[in-house]
């Protein structure tokens, strides 16, 4: 087994347990501080002699995700964060299809050490596996003159370069590989489909869970105006740059947002890098070459952070904020009568954060000729088909902190089996471009229901659908 591989830096040494060699931390760009940052990624050094790498690089700063979780950046760990992760069953050998892993975290949170992310399960299925992580917050995606927009972005783009020229070394086909990720990472990949800058890096995509929730420029500058004004200097790359990042996250995303809803940070529409949300940016065709798979969970909400008292629901003030037709909150109770009020604002919170982006950047897709695939995940754990449950059955990782939360601890005897199909589904996709079920066109909508007992149904949420198909506007754009 060979645990040293030669990169276009150097040499780098792996660990090997369960006949899987992994290789972490190994930088795919220089660190992003000092004059780097909030710049693009610049190429790394090349060293001398071998490197180890059996350690997760530091995660991009952060704060917890929530209360009492622990924090996966502390200010000591500076900026140092652009590294990449590689598990393989056989380096140097066989050209095996590429999975490259793009973590969520409404484009806030999230690293590739995060021990739900871990590939070595994945790698065991015949796939070589990448993570990385790519800046985040303000460091990724805040608005700044005289600086790149969407620096997160940039950051996947030059993992991705970084896997197009070393993965052959790694056992992997830089010709076969697929872009896969889940809510922010979702909608990464689905940009990156769309982007020029990105043609050739990936053939094919898998999309869990797309959220809306896209900035234009002048939103974009507003949530800089507002984070300066926090911090007591100017809303400048000079200005913003001489404080650490962890005074720039002492700032709640509340004082940012101005009541608008989601993160304070996301990409930007540039119109450069990003031109539009997914499935604007999918409906002219220019990715049609690639093959997306999609999807989403049946109960998203579930997964979000509550937003309103139950007892104080005003279904027609939240059907309006996101953009809905006046009758909206009628239709969805017509379209719903079973459904207590609750219930109706879990199904309408549902389909305006992920159900209908994810849903409607399918059918783009689709419409240009683009071969697509799409799901609904229903499985309900002890918070239901919530946004975040796939992750374990993907990675086939359930006894994590992060799994117990969405299965239970231990998980229930239903989830091995339905961890094995999902995992395989996956990882023919990204062998074949083949799933296993159906593909989804505008005509018939053949989804895959994941389930203890998974079928092929229509496309499951019919109702939903044709009420937000009757608004001028798309999913919460901004």
């Amino acid at each position: 087994m060979h645990d040293t591989i030669k990169t276009q830096q150097g040499l780098v040494r792996g660990r090997t347990h369960d006949s899987i060699v992994s290789f972490k931390g190994i930088p795919y760009a220089a660190a992003p501080d000092g004059a780097r940052r909030f710049m693009p990624p610049q190429p790394v050094a090349a060293w001398d002699g071998v490197r180890d790498a059996d350690a997760f690089g530091s995660a991009p700063p952060q704060r917890p995700p929530a209360p009492q979780v622990p924090a996966v950046w502390q200010p000591g760990d500076g900026l140092d964060c652009l590294t990449v992760n590689v598990w393989t069953a056989s380096p140097g050998a066989t050209r095996m299809p590429v999975m490259v892993w793009i973590y969520g975290g409404q484009w806030s949170y999230g690293a590739s050490s995060m021990p739900h992310y871990d590939g070595s399960v994945l790698a065991g299925s015949g796939v070589v596996v990448v993570t990385f992580n790519y800046r985040t917050g303000f460091e990724g995606f805040g608005h700044l003159p005289g600086t790149p927009d969407n620096r997160g972005l940039l950051d996947q783009l030059a993992a991705l370069t970084w896997v197009q020229d070393n993965i052959a070394a790694f056992g992997g086909d830089p010709d076969n590989v697929t872009a896969f990720g889940q809510s922010a990472g979702g909608a990464s990949a689905a940009l990156l489909a769309a982007m020029p800058a990105a043609a050739g890096l990936f053939r094919r995509c898998i999309v869990q869970s797309l959220p809306t929730g896209y900035l234009s420029a002048p939103h974009a500058q507003q949530v800089t105006e507002r984070l300066a004004a926090a911090v007591g200097t100017t809303p400048t790359r000079d200005g913003l740059a001489a404080l650490p990042p962890q005074a720039l996250l002492e700032v709640a995303d509340r004082q940012l947002t101005g009541g608008r809803p989601g993160s304070a940070f996301a990409p930007v529409i540039d119109e450069d890098l990003v031109t539009a949300p997914p499935w604007q940016a999918l409906a002219d065709g220019r990715a049609r070459h690639i093959d997306l798979l999609c999807g989403f969970t049946h109960d998203e909400y579930r997964g979000f952070p509550p937003t309103a008292d139950p007892a104080q629901i005003d279904l027609a003030a939240t059907a309006t904020r996101f953009g809905l037709a006046p009758n909206a909150a009628l239709a969805y109770r017509a379209a719903y009568p079973d459904s207590t009020t609750a219930e109706l604002f879990t199904t309408l919170m549902s389909d305006a954060l992920v159900r209908m982006p994810t849903t409607f950047t399918a059918e783009a897709h689709a419409r240009t000729g683009g071969r697509t695939w799409l799901y609904d995940f229903a499985w309900q754990g002890p918070i239901g088909a919530a946004h975040g449950i796939d992750i374990p059955f993907v990675f086939g990782q359930p006894h994590t902190r992060y799994a117990a939360r969405f299965l239970g601890a231990p998980p229930p005897a239903d989830f091995a089996p339905l961890c094995h199909q999902i995992r395989t589904a996956w990882t023919s996709f990204a062998a074949t471009g083949d799933p296993g079920w159906p593909s989804f066109d505008t005509r018939l909508r053949t989804t895959r229901l994941w389930d203890a007992t998974s079928t092929d149904t229509a496309y499951p949420a019919p109702d939903s659908h044709r009420i937000w198909s009757q608004t001028q506007s798309s999913p919460a754009d901004e």
